[in-house]
């Protein structure tokens, strides 16, 4: 019975891996890359892990095998958002069926500053600027 469920883990783990590939070639631009890769690549190594913490049925395997998962988990997402944020602020192009670029109007390619929208508004962390005042003759 153990071996059904590791080879189903082995199994889907590639599956994902092989996902993840065929994204990354068939894909469009950068950013489509980047979310096949990371979210079929995180969930081929999270299955991976799981059949070999299943095989070895060992505590420090399982330890070992979940905290490369948690691992996987936290690093996976803020790897994906840098290397987006990275390409989009280099320049690379878009896929032309894109339909919405939300950073456009807040990006300023000349001083490569991103703004919120938000920085004026009574919500904004930021104080807004003082108004200059004056001078007195």
């Amino acid at each position: 019975m153990t071996e059904i469920l590791v080879s189903a883990f082995l199994l889907a783990g590639a599956s994902f891996m092989l996902l993840a590939a065929v994204g990354i070639v068939r894909l469009p631009d950068l950013p489509t890359r980047m979310h096949a890769s990371t979210k079929a690549g995180a969930m081929g190594a999270m299955f991976t892990m799981g059949g070999v913490a299943f095989f070895f049925a060992d505590s420090v395997v399982f330890a070992r095998a979940f905290a490369i998962v948690v691992f996987i988990l936290i690093t996976s997402p803020i790897a994906a958002h840098v290397i987006g944020r990275a390409g989009y602020f280099t320049g690379t192009t878009l896929w032309d069926g894109t339909v919405k670029d939300e950073l456009r109007e807040n990006y300023d390619s000349d001083t490569h500053k991103l703004s919120s929208g938000y920085e004026g508004s009574p919500e904004s962390v930021t104080p807004p600027p003082e108004p200059e005042s004056p001078e007195d003759p």
